[in-house]
């Protein structure tokens, strides 16, 4: 399989996220002023905060739209990679998006817990009704055509937490409408914060993870390791760093030390093998592999567990 073919079928999954954010922004921009105006009528500060996270919802997918565009640019000289990390850059501002809106949503909770509101149950219960068949509509959309990309997750977790709320605000609407519990609205409120909290923290620890240049989720090195020692020509292999370019591109650098003394164009036929197999058995597009007919030093920041002294032994 070339590379051509492996970055065809990357470019081909990016259109379909693509498509799946247009779809789910138009969708949720739709409602938006919807939801605002119910909130306002109906005097709800469920619906109001609901449509302050529909907001960030907005928000979060055009920005998600646009780094998705960013990470399809060509590389430059300037930019040898492109611009593969915009949509992590865009998944943590997300995240951050998300905590200020939970900051937003509590504050505004709690100053009304304990007052006395008149909150129109039946017209909070349709508009958070039809949110949440949106919202569970835009989340299944994006969930279909996510992969690993962080992006696209920090968009799916978007649309899943405006579900929650969607389905908290609707509690309040048949509380309110039953018995005349008014006090659930803000408490509703509340459980949308807590959502929002909480998801945010996971996307800004993936996001963290992948800027720290941090191994990928999913990928274990001495698996890595492992595949490329089962190939006759190798070995040992050593100085094996593993990162992510975009969040859905894992790379790999290594020294690889092959048996007995290969001409050039062996190892680069060699080289060239290795990274195909990289790319079937573990997504591997990107792979540097340093091709030696005996090991090197071991370097200062080499993990203690990649070092083989038997192998190195003279």
């Amino acid at each position: 399989m070339s590379n051509d073919h492996r970055h065809d079928g990357l470019a081909g999954v990016r259109e379909g996220q693509r498509k799946a954010l247009t779809i789910a922004l138009v969708a949720n921009a739709a409602f938006l002023g919807a939801e605002v105006a119910g909130g306002i009528a109906f005097g709800s500060l469920a619906l109001l905060a609901d449509a302050a996270h529909m907001l960030s919802d907005v928000v979060a997918l055009s920005i998600a739209l646009v780094a998705q565009r960013l990470i399809d640019r060509p590389a430059t000289a300037r930019h040898s990679y492109g611009l593969q990390r915009a949509e992590v850059l865009a998944a943590q501002a997300n995240g951050v998006a998300l905590l200020a809106v939970a900051g937003w949503i509590a504050y505004s909770a709690i100053g009304r817990l304990g007052e006395t509101t008149d909150v129109v149950g039946p017209g909070v219960l349709v508009v958070a009704t039809l949110g949440l068949v949106i919202n569970v509509a835009s989340a299944a959309l994006l969930a279909r055509a996510r992969g690993t990309s962080l992006n696209m997750h920090g968009a799916f977790v978007h649309m899943v937490v405006d579900a929650a709320g969607s389905v908290a605000a609707i509690v309040a609407g048949v509380a309110i409408t039953v018995w005349d519990a008014e006090a659930f609205d803000p408490a509703a409120s509340l459980v949308i914060a807590v959502l929002v909290v909480w998801s945010s923290w996971g996307l800004l620890r993936d996001t963290a993870q992948v800027f720290l240049e941090g191994v990928p989720r999913g990928m274990d090195p001495a698996d890595v390791e492992h595949s490329l020692m089962s190939d006759a020509d190798v070995v040992a292999v050593h100085h094996l760093h593993l990162w992510n370019l975009a969040s859905d591109v894992p790379a790999l650098s290594a020294h690889v030390v092959l048996a007995g003394e290969k001409t050039l164009h062996d190892a680069q036929a060699t080289g060239e093998r290795l990274k195909a197999m990289l790319a079937a058995q573990h997504a591997i597009l990107h792979a540097t592999l340093e091709l030696e007919c005996h090991p090197c030093d071991p370097a200062v920041d080499e993990p203690p567990r990649m070092v083989h002294p038997r192998t190195h032994a003279p």
